[in-house]
């Protein structure tokens, strides 16, 4: 072997160890972008904080096909915790909880009781429920768990709309606030 060839790979070697050295390993791990947490009016924490707590009916009608318009006479409470969990009771006297059952609600003996979850889309200004192994409201009926809720708030009062197909309302909840 010549001592240009010895020469040369060593010097090959040389820029090898040095090129390498100029690769120095880095930590692959990069800072993720964050934004903040939303806040403040229009956003899901503001919706969330202003669920939050428990609610009294204050009035309750729904619009059975065909038919006029049914007052509910009875009484509930709704509560939703800071993550969106919710349960609902809802007591009926025995007219109403009748006319309830003919138009496809669910209630035994006299009261509607769901526990489960609200899904908030603030861009349709709907929740959806999703309950905890029950089905007490009857598919396709007017509380019907495919039926999402519009909802509206004014002051203390939330007010929620299922409605048809058509965009009529089927029920329209009105919940006050409880202090």
């Amino acid at each position: 072997m010549s001592t240009r060839n010895t020469t040369a790979g060593a010097i090959s070697a040389t820029l090898f160890t040095l090129l390498l050295a100029g690769c120095a390993a880095q930590s692959r791990e990069r800072p993720l972008g964050m934004d903040p947490i939303d806040k403040g009016a229009g956003t899901l924490t503001a919706a969330r904080q202003y669920l939050e707590g428990r609610w009294q009916l204050e009035s309750f009608e729904f619009y059975p096909a065909g038919k006029p318009p049914v007052m509910l006479k009875g009484s509930g409470t709704l509560v939703y915790d800071n993550t969106g969990n919710l349960r609902m009771e809802v007591r009926a006297d025995e007219a109403s909880a009748d006319m309830l059952r003919g138009a496809g609600i669910d209630i035994r003996d006299g009261m509607i009781s769901t526990d489960g979850r609200a899904a908030i889309d603030l861009q349709n200004r709907t929740l959806t429920y999703v309950l905890k192994g029950q089905a007490p409201l009857v598919k396709g009926g007017p509380l019907a768990m495919e039926r999402p809720r519009h909802w509206v708030v004014s002051a203390d009062t939330l007010t929620l709309t299922t409605s048809d197909d058509a965009g009529q309302p089927l029920s329209v909840g009105h919940w006050k606030r409880m202090r």
